[in-house]
């Protein structure tokens, strides 16, 4: 059975208007394939842990790489901290009332947050898509296998009735550039200072499999 809608709250934004025809078509889905809606609501939150995953194994290749990419491996976690911050202010700035409240009649599989926690735009997918943003820059392959895990965690956030199409396509939108320009900005400014941790110290094998910092391209 889907959760039960609390009523629509005052002064806040109804983004059903945009896109909610799609949103009901993508939740009719859900209710006709109950058998999934356990499995999808599990994998819409653990999910998550797969881009951990991929930003880890980003530092242990980069351990064998040069500064930059080592730089760009410590960036990963602060640029996806930073478009989930970014993200944080522009939802409270939009106030988009959560789909369980504005369109009641739908189906939906999660539970309906507190009133405070607004729609637009979606925190998962400003994560998966910082993520994969962020490993763009770092090692291709790691981005395209995260790329087709954020497409999953887009579509799992409309499934179980946590956002509308929009909510999600919008996160990606913001949480790109947001990524990326972050991660740029520490390649430029931390590089030299990764080097010279690289070079010895306590943190030289954290930060390099050449503990003895040899490598020419540092």
């Amino acid at each position: 059975m889907p959760n039960a809608a609390p009523p629509l709250l005052p002064l806040a934004y109804d983004g059903s208007h945009i896109d909610g025809s799609l949103f009901t078509a993508i939740t009719g889905l859900a209710r006709d394939t109950r058998w999934l809606n356990a499995p999808m609501e599990w994998w819409t939150n653990a999910g998550l842990g797969v881009f951990a995953v991929l930003v880890a194994v980003g530092w242990w290749r980069a351990r064998r790489r040069d500064a930059k990419a080592m730089t760009l491996a410590l960036a990963a976690p602060v640029s996806i901290v930073a478009a989930f911050a970014v993200a944080e202010v522009v939802k409270k700035y939009v106030g988009e009332l959560r789909p369980c409240r504005s369109v009641p009649h739908a189906f939906i599989v999660e539970a309906c947050p507190a009133p405070g926690d607004y729609a637009f735009p979606s925190g998962h997918v400003t994560t998966a898509a910082a993520a994969v943003a962020a490993l763009w820059l770092l090692d291709r392959r790691l981005a395209a296998i995260a790329a087709v895990f954020a497409v999953l965690e887009a579509f799992t956030r409309v499934y179980v009735g946590g956002h509308y199409p929009h909510d999600v396509v919008g996160a990606a939108i913001l949480a790109a550039p947001v990524a990326l320009l972050t991660s740029l900005a520490l390649r430029r400014t931390a590089t030299p200072l990764v080097a010279r941790w690289r070079a010895g110290g306590a943190l030289a094998p954290v930060l390099t499999a050449d503990p003895a910092g040899t490598r020419a391209a540092d």
